[in-house]
């Protein structure tokens, strides 16, 4: 049991410090199962650590909510890592790097640590201060790890990664600067999003 959290805690570990050689390491082996698990089992301990969050809060516990918890958002996890990896793919193909499926759908599902997270900071933020600053830097880190990823990971050439995830960037901004940020906010805190609107 030690060996096996040492396993799952060593990657996680070795993408917070030391990305680059992580992520350059990813190779095609035909093993997605084990992606597509990762995603699966971070989807359920964010679904559950929220479903736990709400509960400390008062929140009232419904058969939709546990449904949510342990079937919607895994599978919604799963979802997206594939989205991802096409988005992924498109980048990849802008940037000159590597046209395999396999090592983007791996170097997206190495970072699927930082799903519960997310959901868990979205799930603790009490109004619109702390939802803005949540947010941003949710999404900051989120873009740094996915530049790593294209540039690292996929081999994309460096000034090309620079400029879509500048793009990307820019993108954000705008999203920040205008109104689509409530709708943005509302996906992850409905209630902290309401006091922005106050």
């Amino acid at each position: 049991m030690k060996k096996k959290i040492k396993n799952l805690v060593k990657p996680i570990r070795n993408v917070i410090v030391n990305p680059r050689r992580y992520f350059s390491k990813i190779v095609a082996d035909g093993n997605m199962e084990e992606s597509m698990m990762k995603a699966f089992l971070y989807g359920l301990l964010g679904g559950i650590l929220v479903l736990l969050i709400r509960l400390i809060g008062g929140a009232t516990v419904t058969l939709g909510a546990i449904f949510t918890a342990v079937v919607i958002v895994p599978v919604l996890a799963v979802a997206l890592l594939f989205v991802f990896g096409g988005l992924m793919m498109l980048v990849s193909e802008i940037t000159g790097g590597e046209r395999d499926w396999e090592i983007a759908i791996k170097g997206l599902a190495s970072i699927f640590f930082i799903y519960p997270v997310i959901l868990v900071l979205n799930a603790l933020a009490f109004n619109c201060t702390s939802m803005w600053v949540i947010s941003m830097l949710v999404d900051i880190y989120v873009l740094f790890l996915f530049y790593n990823i294209a540039l690292n990971c996929m081999r994309g050439k460096r000034g090309n990664v620079v400029i879509v995830i500048g793009i990307l960037a820019l993108f954000m901004v705008t999203v920040y600067a205008t109104d689509y940020r409530i709708g943005w906010f509302m996906l992850k805190n409905t209630g902290a999003t309401l006091a922005c609107l106050l």
